[in-house]
């Protein structure tokens, strides 16, 4: 999912990047810039080294969270420790109001201990079942990973302010709604009640949210609500940049 297709139906969720296969020790993604964005890094079997230019850095375990407010521009770096021969994750961005989007950078890193579990349901992202994910919202919304074992079923109420929703199925098959889904991004629509029925031991991805109201306003690495938001993004991005090049960190 990207900002120029699904994300314009389920902003203010517009990016999604699911990473599953081989990847070789070290592999990961070198020094790159965000600006107008918030990002979740979610590594379900693999660690990862991180460093930002807020001036953080150090490791976050599998199954840990990786949150960067871009706000006005920022760059940071992951580099992946595989645990196994395979690893599997997920990276969102939410597109930030224009309160923050150009507003100071910060990072935020969870322990696997400090993500909310609620009985087979982690809780990334909002509140459920009477647990609040530590990570501060720039908007109201809701990211879970529900784990089931076959035949298992989950019911939730989406919470009434919410007017966007979707699923991922991401291991196994469940049905939504009486149809068999695997491995796909389902957008959800016209119901408060969601009712996902495993087939299989299965994994979900659930997000809800109040519909982001404003324009995406797109750069190479930026999500904005404005053209002028976008450019003092860009600048920023760009002075940052130099900062790196000038200290030898970026070549």
């Amino acid at each position: 999912m990207s900002p120029g297709d699904l994300g314009e139906l389920l902003k203010p969720f517009v990016f999604l990047d699911h990473l599953h296969g081989h990847v070789p020790q070290g592999a990961g993604f070198g020094w790159h810039p965000h600006s107008g964005i918030a990002t979740l890094t979610y590594q379900l079997d693999a660690d990862t080294l991180y460093e930002d230019t807020t001036g953080q850095h150090g490791a976050v375990m599998a199954t840990g969270l990786e949150w960067m407010r871009a706000g006005g521009g920022t760059w940071h770096r992951g580099t992946i420790r595989t645990t196994g021969e395979h690893a599997e994750g997920f990276q969102l961005w939410v597109a930030l109001p224009p309160a923050l989007e150009s507003g100071a950078s910060e990072g935020m890193y969870v322990e696997p201990s400090a993500v909310p579990q609620v009985g087979n349901v982690r809780v990334l992202l909002g509140e459920y079942g009477g647990a609040t994910s530590p990570i501060p919202l720039p908007s109201p919304l809701l990211y879970l990973d529900v784990v089931l074992a076959a035949g298992e079923s989950w019911t939730l109420q989406v919470p009434a302010e919410h007017d966007v929703a979707w699923l991922l199925v991401y291991r196994g098959e469940a049905l939504i709604a009486g149809e068999a889904t695997a491995n796909e991004l389902a957008i959800l629509s016209g119901s408060a009640e969601l009712t996902i029925a495993a087939t299989s031991p299965a994994r979900v991805l659930f997000g809800s949210a109040r519909r982001h109201a404003h324009s995406l306003v797109l750069g190479t690495h930026s999500v904005h609500t404005s053209q002028d938001a976008l450019a003092r993004g860009v600048a920023k991005i760009d002075e940052v940049g130099r900062e790196l090049r000038a200290t030898r960190r970026l070549s």
